[in-house]
């Protein structure tokens, strides 16, 4: 997809602030330190319209980016390694759970795993509970280009075994330094959005 137009349009923490134009919805979740920031710039062609920060877990609200007046992509705040209280945690918990189980326009969540390790505990607890929801998945297996191209399969066949995947679910191999994938993730995100 040939992007354009790419706006910040809504940042939310809770339903009512959600967009009002119903546009089709793809949400992206994954690990604060997975490249959430990164894939979403390579993906709209922006240096830095989602900001990338060394310090992880950033993101605290809902953003919601929309691309060429077609669609938006949500980037919910990462799970995982941010330094933040146990009780905001849980707020951010509970901010996701009811955007994802609620909102009609959501029709797939971009799951962002590094190519590299195992899947988390958190990875497959987000696997677990978005297919317990029937919310279809993209995986997305980011920093591709750490590895070499010969280790690809062996790394892709780790994470799949490990979320236990679901066949229907298609995975990315991607690299925001590259751009390696993301022809094939416009592909997937323009399947999931005309449904």
């Amino acid at each position: 997809m040939k992007v354009t137009q790419v706006e910040l349009a809504t940042v939310a923490v809770k339903p009512e602030q959600y967009p009002t134009t119903l546009l089709p919805e793809v949400a992206l979740a994954g690990r604060s330190n997975v490249g959430k920031s990164s894939f979403i710039n390579k993906m709209i062609n922006r240096k830095a319209l989602a900001r990338t920060s060394g310090r992880p877990g950033k993101t605290q609200t809902l953003n919601f980016y929309m691309v060429n007046e077609l669609l938006y992509f949500v980037d919910v705040p990462g799970y995982g390694f941010a330094k933040v209280s146990k009780k905001e945690r849980e707020a951010w918990g509970k901010m996701i759970e009811t955007y994802l189980q609620s909102r009609e326009p959501l029709k797939a969540v971009i799951q962002l795993i590094d190519l590299r390790h195992k899947p988390s505990e958190d990875d497959k607890l987000m696997y677990n509970w978005l297919k317990h929801f029937g919310i279809p998945v993209i995986i997305v297996a980011t920093k591709s280009d750490k590895i070499p191209k010969g280790k690809w399969q062996k790394h892709q066949k780790v994470i799949e075994k490990e979320l236990e995947k679901d066949p229907s679910d298609p995975v990315v191999l991607f690299s925001s330094e590259t751009g390696q994938g993301k022809e094939e993730a416009w592909k997937k995100v323009q399947y999931y959005v005309s449904q």
